[in-house]
């Protein structure tokens, strides 16, 4: 295809005239015919999407950019349109392509203007995954009408923020404008998928939350063998037999694999949709992102509908016409049988893109002539290059408020519908107890059959983050973010009732007491502890059923506790104690009154310590006679030493064996109330969630709201009260006269002599007052320099530094009432003559027509 060359701006209307001349040579009758025909069965009276060309919310009539079109911008439409003629002319099998459709006021619009390169200022919008998120989920898909023709128009991305919808290509461009403002080389395509892609249809696609990448099972190190390990005994077993075994395991191994696989072969034969008969010819748009900028590894698409990226050579794209961003348009001139697999994505090869702009970004391969290879000169290089610069684009600034960015989906709310799942979304403080989310999975592709919920919430005042619930073994998940006042992480139950089967996960680092995890069954409850003092790290309670006792009408839930039966206590290894003398678990046998110990282990020891006490009745209590027998204290000493069997050792063993218990005894009846505690405040999270609110957050926080509205009426207040102070000067002088409406000559010449007699009055009281203070301090210190003369011989250096402070300071006094007596004297004539004008100028006093 030969494109434009230097003078093709002038040469516009003859190529026109040139075009014309040649269709009317090469159609002939029977052409003509058929195109009548088919002309006849086209329904002209279909708007593109069903979207008429309407009027938003703003007021778009008073922007020109989307009414006219600029001098630059008529110059692009001549270029595009001379170009698409050429295009129409040299591939005539090929659809028409998406150049210039109208916009939202039904002005004709170049695609490469309708884009608008934008960096919000917000941190999720700067990489493209969160960007196409927030597109996908703020906006609601129109599916194309019909499904095989381009649209007849394209939106602003303004509007369609504003309208919260649109079709691919309003979705492809909004999301494209902000990759280009986040630093992405990304561009618009206009091209073919299938009919999942185009209708937006993910029933048969598993949901992206189900699809957790699976870690890879890292085998274990094995333990290197010592050299003096004790060596297994030989297996008396027939290798024949073994390998015989193997083969026929391996065998029915291989028949069920085959077995499964035909299985699911079947079942997603069942699940397929049935054959589309427009496969490969319906339009959709989506966006393209090119390596290199922003670290990006490999080019990717990125559907705009959904959010989701795809490889090049997906086959859900089945063809590319053209693509475009902010700078130029490329015609895709490869073959596309293969749909994109085999497509080549160097836009500055000639050979593979033709381009409409020579300015663009993408710098030309310039392809020499075979007969004369001359050297090309780079000022005609630079010269091609700034023939015509695409002009600004004429959307408005892409603005989206933080109200609009937290809230997100239309209305607040959007379904998305999956593989045996339905993804629901709710923005924040939409609902009152914090759903932000819900996510039920099926187990039947109609979706009747629950399996399983997962819920997420935000701004929950209990931390509640997600549950999980499986519907089958009733078994509920609840996970919490830091900040609970019982540190609890996971919570998985049944039910809240207690002393059932749960388990408790806890954030050990900000407990006192190191707990980690708590196990619970109705006759069992183990504990797991971390970075504990006393190397605590397990502990397991075994208790009883409870007796049946009369309840005390109005009394604890607690008085008829479970009974204890046994407790069980392992420690980690401390090495500042002696392997022999360091417990490794206590076994407290409450029934029994019996204790078990076991110390640790040393390294080159292969048994360790063990001992085994019978409590004796009475330990512990006063004035009791204890009697130690054989059977008190059984053990094995790895490595025997005297004082363990000394009497006196094992009664303080003893002793400290059963504070030990009790201290047991104790933090497992504190463990059962922290689990009712737990529980109840559960229940009533439950039945009255709270959310939190940010200080920041004008709008729903109440008590910001308050104060700013007691601050304000403050403020109001004070200015009343300044108001009510500035009171009229003349109404002390008018009340002795009985505040008549008006005055006669007399009586306002009467108010005119008082008011200026008092004003004289005023001022010479304040002169004799200064005057006054000033004889005062000049008395002062005149009296004090006179005890100065007179005991100046017989002060000591404080006494006479303090003389010196005094008079410094009456003389600046003295100074400051001079200053201030002589300001007065220069200011009482000023002060007076003002006062004189007023009442002159006053018109109740002034006033022609006042009666005499």
């Amino acid at each position: 295809m030969e494109y434009l060359e230097d003078n093709k701006i002038e040469a516009f209307e003859e190529e026109d005239k040139e075009y014309e001349r040649e269709e009317d040579e090469v159609v002939d009758s029977d052409e003509l015919h058929d195109m009548q025909e088919c002309l006849s069965q086209t329904d002209l009276s279909r708007t593109d999407d069903n979207r008429e060309i309407q009027r938003l919310p703003m007021k778009i009539m008073d922007f020109p950019s989307y009414t006219t079109n600029s001098n630059k911008e008529e110059m692009l439409l001549g270029l595009a349109d001379n170009f698409w003629h050429q295009y129409t002319h040299l591939y005539p099998d090929r659809k028409p392509l998406f150049m210039c459709p109208q916009n939202e006021c039904g002005v004709e619009k170049f695609v490469c203007t309708t884009l608008r390169p934008t960096l919000l200022p917000y941190s999720d919008l700067y990489d493209w995954d969160q960007s196409a998120k927030f597109v996908s989920e703020n906006l609601t898909m129109e599916p194309l009408s019909p499904p095989l023709e381009l649209p007849q128009s394209l939106f602003s991305s303004t509007s369609v923020l504003q309208k919260q919808s649109g079709n691919c290509f309003d979705f492809s461009v909004l999301l494209c404008s902000l990759l280009l403002g986040a630093g992405y080389d990304a561009y618009c395509v206009s091209g073919y998928a299938t009919r999942e892609m185009c209708l937006m249809d993910e029933t048969r696609n598993i949901c992206p939350l189900l699809n957790k990448v699976k870690e890879s099972s890292r085998e274990s190190p094995q333990k290197p063998l010592k050299k003096y390990t004790v060596k297994p005994p030989r297996q008396l077993i027939s290798k024949f037999g073994i390998q015989q075994e193997a083969k026929k395991q391996a065998k029915m191994q291989e028949a069920l694999h085959k077995k499964q696989e035909e299985e699911a072969r079947l079942k997603e034969d069942a699940e397929k949709s049935g054959p589309d008969h427009l496969y490969g010819l319906r339009v959709h748009c989506w966006v393209l992102v090119l390596s290199g900028k922003r670290e990006v590894p490999e080019n990717f698409f990125i559907d705009a509908l959904t959010g989701k990226s795809y490889a090049t050579n997906d086959e859900h794209f089945l063809g590319i016409e053209s693509v475009w961003n902010h700078e130029d348009y490329w015609v895709n001139m490869q073959d596309c049988r293969n749909g994109c697999k085999d497509m080549k994505f160097d836009l500055g090869d000639p050979v593979c893109w033709e381009y409409l702009l020579q300015g663009g970004s993408k710098p030309l391969l310039l392809i020499p002539d075979e007969e004369d290879e001359e050297e090309v000169n780079e000022e005609t290089i630079q010269k091609l290059k700034t023939i015509f610069q695409m002009p600004p684009s004429w959307v408005l600034p892409i603005v989206i408020t933080p109200k609009e960015f937290e809230t997100r989906c239309p209305h607040g709310k959007k379904i998305l519908q999956y593989k045996k799942a339905k993804h629901e979304k709710w923005a924040p403080y939409l609902k009152k107890d914090g759903h932000v989310s819900r996510l039920t999975v099926y187990q039947d592709t109609e979706c009747t059959q629950e399996v399983e919920i997962q819920d997420c919430f935000q701004n929950r005042k209990d931390k509640l983050d997600v549950r999980e619930q499986h519907k089958i073994d009733q078994v509920t998940t609840e996970y919490f973010i830091p900040g609970r006042t019982d540190s609890l992480k996971v919570h998985e139950s049944r039910c809240l009732a207690p002393e059932t089967e749960r388990s408790m996960t806890f954030y050990s680092n900000s407990r006192l007491d190191g707990l980690q995890r708590r196990d619970e069954k109705p006759l069992e409850m183990t504990e797991i502890y971390q970075g504990r003092t006393d190397f605590l790290y397990y502990k397991h309670t075994v208790f009883g059923k409870r007796p049946k006792k009369v309840a005390i009408a109005g009394g604890p839930t607690e008085a008829n506790p479970r009974p204890i039966l046994k407790i069980t206590e392992r420690f980690y290894r401390n090495k500042e104690k002696p392997a022999n003398e360091d417990v490794a678990e206590h076994t407290f046998l409450l029934t029994e009154d019996r204790i078990q110990l076991r110390c640790h282990r040393n390294d080159d020891h292969i048994t360790t310590s063990y001992w085994e006490f019978l409590k004796p009745a009475h330990l512990g209590e006063k004035d009791t006679h204890i009697v130690l027998t054989p059977e008190t204290c059984i053990s094995y000493q790895v490595e025997p030493s005297e004082k363990f069997s000394k009497q006196l050792y094992v009664y303080e063993t003893l002793l400290t064996l059963q504070q030990a218990e009790q201290n047991a005894k104790n933090n497992v009846r504190k463990s059962e109330a922290e689990v009712r505690e737990i529980l109840a405040a559960r229940a009533q999270e439950e039945a009255d969630p709270q959310l939190t609110i940010s200080t920041y957050d004008t709008e729903r926080n109440e008590k910001s709201k308050e104060k700013r509205e007691a601050m304000e009426r403050a403020i109001e207040e004070e200015r009343q009260r300044r108001a009510v102070l500035e009171l009229d000067y003349l109404a002390p002088f008018l009340a002795q006269l009985g505040d008549p409406e008006r005055l006669t000559r007399w009586q306002a010449q009467q108010v005119k002599e008082e008011c200026l007699s008092d004003m004289k009055q005023r001022l010479i009281e304040k002169a004799n007052l200064i005057q006054a203070r000033f004889e005062k301090e000049t008395q002062e210190l005149q009296k004090k320099q006179q005890w100065y003369q007179q005991n100046q011989m017989s002060m000591s250096k404080e006494d006479e530094d303090s003389y010196l402070d005094y008079c410094s300071e009456a003389m600046f006094r003295i100074h400051i009432l001079e200053t201030r007596l002589n300001r007065h004297k220069d200011l009482a004539p000023q002060k007076y003559l003002a006062l004189e004008d007023r009442l002159v100028k006053d018109p109740r006093l002034c006033d022609p027509l006042l009666p005499s």
